[in-house]
């Protein structure tokens, strides 16, 4: 009986985000190291049939980040490092090429929009050191500012005109931006300057998109990208310089 092409989309995308949900779980440390788990009560889980599930574990296994414990049971690695920081290589390689193609063919209006972007971040950082001088609560201005910077990445993603590459860049990340966020609300909670800094580079991104410098662009990115994984996946500092 000949495979139905539809019926195969959709095993495929539910394949790629029960992959993605999975890894997620074992990056944020939701499933521990040594940890067994079954395609079953994964599935059951991902409220998925076992069929995408299993398509997600035998990936997961490639990736090194699941060990196959028998036939239908799996463990997650221990340590799972080694296999994350070579996931994190190919999510920082994929956005340098981005940041390339961008430099190639953004438009004058996706340009002036990253300009718009970043205006706002200026003016949220500012209210934001404003109100922690006096003592003011800024967890809501600062998910906004972090909000702001990841419709800044989404618009750069947009310049490269290459969504075959984007569709790469999303399927590799390490964090999803909802978990992304989070770790970067709970880093910054532990010291108000944590990635704070980073943001003043974005304006040199622009520069280089609106030369056309694609060598200078993927630069930049390659480097904000590595250093951003970096500081995520380093676990925190409790020194005395931190908040408890």
């Amino acid at each position: 009986m000949p495979r139905d092409p539809l019926g195969t989309l959709v095993n495929d995308t539910l394949a790629d985000r029960s992959y993605r949900a999975i890894r997620a779980a074992i990056t944020t440390g939701e499933l521990r190291p040594g940890q067994k788990v079954t395609e079953r009560g994964l599935a059951e889980r991902l409220s998925v049939s076992p069929t995408p599930v299993r398509e997600a574990i035998r990936r997961l296994e490639q990736d090194g980040l699941l060990e196959r414990t028998g036939a239908r049971t799996v463990k997650v690695s221990s340590p799972g490092d080694t296999a994350i920081q070579d996931l994190a290589e190919v999510e920082v390689a994929l956005r340098g090429m981005v940041a390339r193609f961008a430099a190639r063919h953004a438009t004058a209006e996706q340009l002036d929009e990253l300009d718009a972007v970043l205006d706002e971040a200026d003016d949220l950082l500012i209210v934001i050191k404003q109100r922690r001088g006096a003592g003011e609560d800024t967890s809501r201005h600062l998910r906004l500012l972090l909000d702001a910077m990841q419709r800044f990445n989404d618009v750069v993603d947009a310049c490269a005109g290459n969504p075959v590459l984007v569709r790469l860049l999303d399927q590799t990340r390490v964090f999803s931006w909802p978990e992304r966020r989070a770790r970067l609300i709970e880093r910054i909670a532990r010291d108000e300057t944590f990635g704070l800094d980073r943001y003043a580079g974005h304006r040199a991104l622009v520069r280089a998109l609106r030369a056309g410098d694609s060598a200078a662009a993927e630069a930049l990115v390659i480097d904000d990208a590595r250093g951003g994984l970096s500081d995520l996946l380093t676990p925190p500092s409790t020194g005395p310089g931190n908040r408890e």
